[in-house]
């Protein structure tokens, strides 16, 4: 088997793909949906598509850390059937009220927010339970090959969303039997989920209910200067960079003057990029700081020439290439984060490695849709991309700022009990010595959270 495509050996891995690829085809079909009909709404425009993308992704920034905790203290795959089920009845719930033509921009909005709740607890089960289904050595691979099912439905379910919505009368009662189709896909996760041989799982042992569990993660995540350096790249591409189905919707529309089939074509054209970077990551083994960057950067440069481009076709046309620097960075900054965490921590990493990606949309969205419609859609993604800049070169220091300090400080358990060394200055360390008479730990030994040396790249 091509090494591009080995975790499909996995028959467990394999049902889950297989569930996700239906699954994420019905997500993309929605996205499109939802979007068009809240500009056939009387009365919306780029703000109302922006408040309904921050009040979609508001549970993220506001419940993932304590999803983390949840997909920490209970088996994964129960959760997921349970997560997967909440977003299906928030879908038909909008499918219904759009099909029978009652459906208003408030309407929208709260379904909206609920869907999001689901969304919150499902991203960190979701995110950690790959590890429980293959094993280290596959984890980059099945992180790739899940962002290349994620960008084949992104190719596949805005195309099939724009013809169904233009094939039914191009209206609001339209996107509600697109939505409908979504709220049936989900039951083809449930039931691969169920369909799973436990003998082959591997799960994580179920952490006891404590105090202080959030607050652990957080601190475990500040301890490890790349982990660091990822999160404040992801949370200004994701914030400022990331908010295509503002973008897209508006430069197709506003700017170029097209309708809903060329809004779904961008869509697909993006993803095709994403496709190609997914597939390419799925065949690394090892992934670099240097890679991060560069695919950081290269997103952010990509945003600002979009920005630029004079014509539908150039733009896209040159739409790939923004997918493909997307799914780099983020399929790399996935699989970093879950190879690099303690598997203890793992779901409460990846909750706020969630909250950060997609928690940030809710302070994001309603600036980049207000910047749209006051200076316009290019100017968006213009602005947009220069964040994304900005905030790799402030992560790059920060970087450089942690890795010195971590390199130059010992370590001393913060109580006995603790799962992670708690950082101090040499000075620090030596007065608690003298109180407590803890054993000191050598700058450079093993940390003993995940194996890896302390100040390690």
């Amino acid at each position: 088997m091509s090494p591009t495509f080995r975790s499909l050996r996995n028959p467990n891995y394999r049902r889950y793909l297989a569930g996700s690829l239906v699954s994420n085809t019905g997500t993309w079909m929605q996205r499109v949906a939802q979007d068009w009909l809240v500009l056939q709404l009387p009365g919306n425009s780029g703000s109302e598509l922006g408040i309904t993308t921050g009040l979609q992704f508001l549970p993220i920034l506001l419940l993932s850390p304590y999803a983390g905790v949840v997909a920490d203290r209970f088996p994964k795959r129960r959760l997921l059937q349970v997560t997967q089920a909440m977003m299906a009845l928030a879908s038909l719930a909008l499918g219904l009220v759009a099909v029978l033509g009652v459906a208003q921009t408030w309407h929208v909005y709260v379904i909206a927010l609920l869907f999001g709740v689901g969304a919150a607890f499902d991203g960190p089960a979701r995110q950690s339970f790959v590890s429980e289904m293959v094993g280290p050595d596959d984890l980059t691979n099945a992180v790739g090959l899940n962002s290349a099912s994620f960008n084949a439905a992104r190719i596949l379910g805005p195309a099939v969303a724009g013809l169904m919505i233009g094939a039914l009368g191009g209206g609001a009662e339209a996107t509600g039997w697109v939505i409908l189709v979504n709220a049936a896909s989900y039951l083809a996760v449930i039931a691969q989920l169920q369909r799973m041989e436990a003998a082959l799982l591997h799960p994580t042992e179920i952490q006891p209910r404590s105090p202080g569990m959030l607050v652990e993660g957080v601190r475990y995540v500040r301890s490890q200067p790349k982990m660091v350096l990822i999160m404040i790249m992801v949370f200004f591409a994701g914030t400022f960079g990331m908010n295509f189905q503002i973008t897209s919707a508006l430069m197709a529309t506003e700017v170029f003057g097209k309708g809903a089939g060329e809004y779904g074509v961008l869509g697909s054209a993006l993803a095709v990029g994403s496709l190609t970077g997914a597939l390419l990551a799925a065949r690394r083994v090892r992934i670099r700081v240097r890679l991060l960057v560069v695919a950081a950067l290269g997103f952010g440069i990509a945003e600002v020439v979009a920005g630029l481009l004079p014509t539908y076709l150039s733009f896209a046309l040159f739409a790939p290439i923004i997918g493909f620097f997307t799914l780099t960075f983020l399929s790399s900054a996935n699989a970093t984060l879950q190879l690099e965490s303690a598997p203890a921590l793992r779901g409460r990493v990846m909750a706020l490695y969630m909250t950060i990606l997609m928690g940030g949309t809710p302070l994001g969205a309603p600036v980049i849709g207000r910047i749209a419609q006051d200076l316009g859609a290019r100017w968006a993604l213009i602005i947009g991309g220069l964040l994304t800049i900005g905030g790799v070169l402030l992560a790059l220091a920060v970087h450089a700022r942690l890795d010195r300090g971590v390199r130059t400080v010992l370590t001393v358990p913060t109580h006995p009990g603790s799962l992670f060394p708690r950082v101090w200055d040499n000075q620090a360390v030596v007065r608690a010595r003298k109180q407590s008479g803890s054993q000191v730990l050598e700058s450079g030994t093993e940390n003993p959270v995940n194996g890896t040396l302390a100040g390690s790249r």
